[in-house]
C-alpha cells in the first residue's frame, strides 16, 4: 500500500496537481477545501460553546435557588429534556420539524440551527456542572453574603459563582473538547465541516486513508489547543487547597 499525500494538492475539478497546493484564480485544491472545512468546524464549535456557557450558567444557577421551587423545576426540565435526547435527533428536529411548526425558522441557515442544537445540548451538561459546583460550596458562604447586605443576585455574582467556576474548570474542559467532537454531526444537515469534507473527498479521490488521517490530525490539534488554553486558565484561577469534587457533573 502506497500513500499519496499529493492528493491535497490536486485541484478539485480537474484533479491536476497544483504546485503550491493552494488554488489560484478561483481554483480550489483539496487542501483549500479541508482548511475551509476546519474553519466551519471551529466556527460551529465556538459559537455553540458561547451559547452553551451562557445558557448553562444561567440554568445551573437557577436550579440552586432554594426559595424558588417552580424555577428549579423548570431548570430541571430543561436539563432532562436536552440531555436525554440524542444530539443527532435534536439536529434533525431543529432542521426538519421545528421549521414546519414555526415558519420563521424556514429561512434560518442550517449552520445557525446546528449551533442552536449543539449549544442547547451542551448547555444541559454545563448546567449540571454549575449546579454541582455551587452546591459543593459551604452553605456559610451563601449566608455570609446575605448577612453583609448582598441581594441574592449579588451573593451569586460576587461570592458563589466566582468560586464555583474555579471548581468546575476541569469538567468544563472536557465539555469544551466534546463540543468540537460533537460538531461532526453538522454534516447531517449539509454544513461543510470536516466530517463532510472527509466523506466527500474520500469518495472523489479514493484516498480515504490520507484524507481521514489529515482530518483526524486537525481534530487532535483543535482538542490539544483547547486543553492547553483551559489548563492555563485553570492554573491562573486555581484556589489553593480546593479540589474538584468527584460529583461535579462530569459524568452526566
Amino acid at each position: 500500500m502506497s500513500w499519496d499525500w499529493q492528493v491535497f494538492c490536486q485541484d478539485t475539478m480537474d484533479r491536476e496537481v497544483v504546485q503550491s497546493c493552494f488554488g489560484k484564480g478561483g481554483d480550489i485544491t483539496y487542501l483549500d477545501w479541508m482548511l475551509s472545512a476546519w474553519g466551519w468546524t471551529v466556527s460551529v464549535s465556538l459559537l455553540a460553546l458561547v451559547l452553551a456557557l451562557v445558557l448553562g450558567s444561567v440554568i445551573g444557577t437557577l436550579r440552586t435557588l432554594q426559595d424558588r421551587p417552580v424555577i428549579v423545576r423548570l431548570g430541571n426540565a430543561w436539563v432532562e429534556l436536552f440531555r436525554n435526547i440524542p444530539l443527532l435527533v435534536q439536529i434533525f428536529l431543529w432542521y426538519h420539524v421545528l421549521p414546519s411548526l414555526f415558519p420563521v425558522l424556514k429561512g434560518v441557515p442550517g449552520f445557525t440551527l446546528v449551533v442552536l442544537a449543539l449549544g442547547f445540548f451542551t448547555s444541559a451538561r454545563i448546567a449540571e456542572q454549575v449546579r454541582s459546583g455551587i452546591n459543593t460550596l459551604p452553605r456559610g458562604q451563601r449566608y455570609a453574603g446575605l448577612a453583609v447586605g448582598f441581594t441574592t443576585f449579588q451573593t451569586y455574582r460576587y461570592v458563589l459563582l466566582p468560586m464555583a467556576f474555579r471548581i468546575i474548570i476541569p469538567p468544563l474542559t472536557s465539555e469544551t473538547m466534546n463540543i468540537f467532537k460533537n460538531s461532526s454531526v453538522a454534516f447531517a444537515v449539509s454544513v461543510a465541516e470536516l466530517t463532510m469534507f472527509a466523506m466527500q473527498a474520500q469518495e472523489e479521490t479514493s484516498r480515504g486513508i490520507e484524507v481521514y488521517l489529515a482530518v483526524t490530525a486537525l481534530y487532535v490539534i483543535s482538542a490539544f489547543a483547547i486543553n492547553r488554553i483551559m489548563a492555563f486558565i485553570e492554573k491562573r484561577a486555581r484556589i489553593p487547597g480546593v479540589v474538584v469534587p468527584s460529583g461535579a457533573g462530569g459524568g452526566h
